[in-house]
């Protein structure tokens, strides 16, 4: 897989404005970032902005920049974007399936710690991190969350396989866990997998395996039951920064990893039964990237820093 710059969504701020999530649409025709002033923008397929909203405080009182966004998704069937806050809350918001439509809350979790991380892979159901270590899930239908499994540390990441159906968390002190709703027939093993090298920020689950990366500046493929397969060092790269996030393509046979001012690319290769690096992305001057999203065609990368 190659990557081939497009066209620039949002134009550079003039000073820092860190843009904390984004996300493509199930159904490929809306494409939602979040900025620094806790902002909806809502572009279509093509790239033009079309609409946006407004995010809200859990209460009024404490103020617009009470909070901010960490994590957003949309719902399976592309009417409604999940948004998980800081100030320890997920609101989910009902865009509808026209542009200009009205958007509502029509669902609200409050929380006791912050929300870190949100994904949305089954028809009612959200899984979400929080600050305190918990993996929770929220149902929409119910209007009612619940814990999944908890842990005594942070929670820096979380992904779903292919299929959605298995999530994979990262926390702070490098702990890898893995949940299954479904395992598929596959009889793969759930808790805790592997104790990566430093808290995994960038971890993608493909179907060849799983990448994790942080701030050390090593890259680790592992196998199906936590086992380490490769490991790819930069350490000693003076022009390499931390690894920042991971994002598996749709198809899961590559896997794309952000850092400072670079995109590192991995393709599966079926030949040598082994991960092998492109020649990296350089984009001078984006900075840190803070979010990746692949249209779930396979056929667009969205990168925001």
């Amino acid at each position: 897989m190659q990557l081939k710059y497009l066209k620039t969504l949002l134009t550079p701020q003039a000073g820092a404005a860190r843009i904390p999530c984004m996300v493509w649409a199930p159904n490929n025709t809306k494409f939602a970032i979040c900025t620094l002033d806790r902002v909806v923008l809502l572009y279509d397929e093509h790239g033009e902005r079309r609409d946006k909203f407004s995010t809200k405080p859990i209460d009024a009182k404490h103020g617009k920049k009470s909070y901010v966004v960490n994590a957003m998704a949309f719902s399976p069937d592309s009417t409604k974007i999940a948004i998980g806050q800081s100030d320890n809350v997920i609101f989910v918001y009902k865009i509808g399936e026209d542009w200009g439509d009205k958007k509502v809350i029509c669902n609200k979790f409050v929380q006791t710690s912050a929300v870190i991380c949100l994904i949305w892979p089954a028809e009612y159901d959200i899984v979400f991190g929080l600050a305190d270590g918990k993996i929770r899930l929220a149902d929409t239908k119910s209007n009612k969350s619940k814990t999944i499994y908890g842990t005594d540390s942070y929670v820096v990441s979380l992904v779903s396989n292919v299929s959605g159906k298995g999530i994979l968390s990262g926390h702070a002190d490098g702990t890898v866990v893995r949940y299954f709703f479904d395992d598929e027939g596959s009889g793969d093993s759930q808790g805790k997998l592997f104790s990566h090298s430093c808290p995994p920020y960038a971890l993608a689950w493909s179907a060849y395996g799983i990448l994790a990366a942080g701030c050390d500046q090593k890259i680790v493929a592992y196998g199906r039951e936590g086992h380490i397969l490769q490991t790819f060092d930069y350490s000693r790269d003076i022009s390499e920064k931390e690894f920042t996030v991971a994002s598996a393509s749709p198809s899961g046979q590559s896997v794309v990893i952000g850092s400072y001012d670079r995109l590192r690319v991995f393709n599966w290769s079926p030949r040598r039964n082994a991960w092998e690096e492109s020649k990296p992305m350089e984009i001078e001057n984006i900075y840190t990237i803070t979010a990746l999203a692949w249209k779930k065609d396979g056929s667009r990368l969205c990168v925001v820093s």
